[in-house]
């Protein structure tokens, strides 16, 4: 069985971005697709002690432009998303245990491209933090033809993909006949029932960057997105 889920890279994703990443044997970065501004491509939120803040990652005006195009053009923010991430998670019980490697990401780095950062980010907490044993990929390894659907399906077939794991908003474009035409198994990912940590400032938020569930939970963040089950 060959296990493989594509999707587009995001700045700090949630818990739920890394459960799917544990599910399977191969992950595509899907970044050569279009930008979607308003979304998790280059913003995430973390807790602070009034309610969730956006860290946005400042890339101006990049309609018509796939997401490995998009260029980082100051480094400003990261000095600043820094401060704000040490300012509401320095007194975490284990705040200490990451800092070091994400204090080089943002003071000790200068990033131009937005997917080069986010790939970075996720592989980082991916590999060194949660410990998924898992192998990446980049869509822009392969050469794709067709349009959305097919193109997604050129992909799984050039990985040799057997089943695919998707995120529930593809039901609404996704059709499983057309994965079962292909021999690939489509599974839907459930991300009911993640359990509550402790977290500062009630009411409990699930949908945060996943650094703050590393930095209340340590070595047991793995436990609150797979272990559980």
């Amino acid at each position: 069985m060959n296990t493989i889920a594509v999707l587009q890279s995001n700045y700090l994703p949630w818990k739920g971005y890394f459960d799917i990443i544990n599910d399977v044997d191969v992950f595509i970065f899907y970044d050569d697709v279009q930008y979607t501004k308003r979304n998790w491509r280059n913003r995430n939120k973390i807790k602070t002690s009034a309610v969730p803040k956006w860290l946005t990652v400042p890339v101006g005006a990049s309609h018509r432009w796939l997401i490995c195009e998009v260029a980082i053009k100051d480094d400003w923010w990261q000095k600043k998303h820094w401060k704000r991430i040490v300012q509401n998670y320095a007194k975490a019980p284990f705040f200490e245990n990451y800092r070091a490697p994400l204090e080089h990401i943002y003071l000790g780095s200068r990033w131009r491209s937005l997917s080069q950062l986010n790939q970075t980010l996720i592989r980082l907490v991916a590999r060194e933090f949660l410990g998924i044993e898992v192998e990446f990929r980049d869509s822009r390894e392969f050469s794709l033809a067709g349009e959305k659907k097919s193109r997604l399906l050129d992909l799984l077939r050039q990985v040799g993909a057997t089943r695919y794991v998707s995120g529930p908003v593809a039901k609404d474009y996704l059709l499983e006949a057309d994965f079962a035409r292909a021999g690939i198994d489509l599974v839907w990912k459930d991300y009911r029932g993640y359990p509550e940590y402790p977290q500062f400032h009630p009411p409990f938020d699930h949908q945060v960057s996943i650094l703050d569930l590393l930095f209340q939970t340590g070595p047991r963040a793995a436990d609150h997105i797979w272990g559980w089950r």
